[in-house]
């Protein structure tokens, strides 16, 4: 771990990314340090938002330093890992399904890059249980990790100027839903019909960081 400021009234902290963690499906370290704090929220932190590799930790200057902030932040990181223990880092937490049809218009192109049949890949999808370890690109596209790893494949070489809200993509070593119709390049696999994002209601995201998923087959999707 290690800490960087950014700028007098944020702190970045960098952590490593454990890739066998989350095949396993726990969340990765910047999800799971996120829940930590937004659980026992430092003295003067005010915002923390998680990414891949980092979390960027706003604070309240005249309530704290960036040096206590980061001894804070230390001692919850370790009490963090205390209590996963011999659980191998897996939150106990309840399971989102999200329900799809898999009818993508990539999914038999996945199929061919990854060497599987169509009914493999959907086995492969559906097998997981990811963990949202971030959010970004737009409002509620939570990128979910945990994806087989024979399924981790580039980004189209030409992204769609349209992709439909409730698309069922991956992309690299992520697995999303469109929350909203917007131009995407991620490999789409099928639909879902559940709103991950509805400015609505509260909270208008679905997906949010540390967030357990899982993905269900369905036949058809319900009006």
């Amino acid at each position: 771990m290690r800490f960087l400021n950014a700028g007098d009234r944020a702190l970045l902290v960098e952590l490593d990314l454990a890739e066998a963690a989350e095949k396993a499906g726990a969340a990765p370290e910047p999800a799971r340090l996120y829940r930590a704090l937004m659980r026992e929220k430092p003295a003067g932190a005010l915002e923390f938002v998680p990414a891949a590799r980092t979390v960027l930790v706003r604070f309240d200057p005249a309530l704290t330093s960036s040096g206590l902030l980061a001894a804070r932040i230390g001692e919850v990181a370790r009490a963090m890992d205390d209590e996963a223990g011999g659980a191998g880092g897996v939150e106990d937490a309840d399971v989102l399904e999200i329900p799809v049809r898999y009818d993508g218009e990539d999914l038999d192109v996945v199929a061919r890059l990854a060497g599987l049949s169509v009914s493999e890949v959907v086995a492969r999808h559906c097998a997981p249980v990811y963990t949202v370890a971030f959010c970004g690109f737009a409002p509620g596209f939570g990128y979910l990790t945990g994806l087989d790893d024979a399924l981790w494949l580039p980004r189209r070489a030409v992204p769609r100027t349209r992709v439909p809200a409730g698309s069922v993509a991956i992309a690299d070593r992520y697995a999303a839903v469109y929350p909203q119709a917007s131009p995407g390049g991620w490999n789409l696999l099928g639909r879902t019909y559940v709103a991950v994002w509805d400015a609505a209601r509260q909270p208008p995201a679905m997906f949010v960081p540390g967030v357990r998923v899982r993905f269900v087959a369905e036949s058809g999707l319900r009006r």
